[in-house]
């Protein structure tokens, strides 16, 4: 998905105007739906990880629940993802890692998505650690009170005071550069 490489720059607007006449594009009716959400990002068919991956991204930016993105919603993504400030990237990481939505990340929630991550971002890397052990230094670093739930107080302050959960939390650090790199694209 591009993580490896390195794409530090912004988006400039232009970039961004060009998203957005996508949008326009593939949506003339105003409603961006999953599979063409994928198409745009050009997620392949046969990839379970991004595809997986790519899903969770959308149902974290579809606001109002009704399994499609409108206009601002898609702005607002784009935005968030290619101009953001790391304490909203973070809010945003841990809302895509809150699947139940109950305001508290478990084990469960965490090794889910961790395992996507793992297989898309670590697969030709050499990480010591299974998506099981990365769960548990996770919770071992940033469970304050150790109740086995992961507060958003708790996730903010121990994503930024520890370089390597900060790594893993805030999924993907490399959003812009992925974007650049694939948006556009057929798979």
């Amino acid at each position: 998905m591009g993580q490896e490489e390195s794409h530090n720059e912004e988006m400039d607007l232009a970039q961004i105007q060009d998203l957005c006449i996508i949008f326009m594009k593939e949506c003339p009716s105003g409603a961006l739906h999953l599979h063409e959400f994928k198409r745009i990002f050009g997620v392949p068919c046969n990839s379970s990880e991004e595809s997986l991956y790519i899903e969770t991204i959308f149902r974290s930016f579809d606001t109002n629940k009704d399994n499609t993105l409108n206009f601002i919603e898609y702005v607002a993504a784009l935005h968030l993802l290619l101009r953001g400030n790391l304490e909203d990237k973070l809010k945003w990481s841990f809302k895509m890692y809150d699947k139940d939505g109950n305001g508290k990340l478990d084990r469960q929630e965490v090794k889910r998505l961790i395992r996507i991550i793992y297989k898309i971002k670590y697969q030709t890397s050499d990480v010591n650690l299974t998506p099981s052990e990365i769960c548990d230094r996770i919770f071992e670093l940033v469970d304050q009170n150790h109740d086995g739930q992961i507060t958003l107080s708790e996730f903010m302050e121990g994503a930024q005071k520890d370089e390597w959960v900060m790594n893993l939390l805030k999924l993907d650090v490399n959003a812009s550069g992925w974007v650049i790199q694939n948006c556009g694209k057929s798979p």
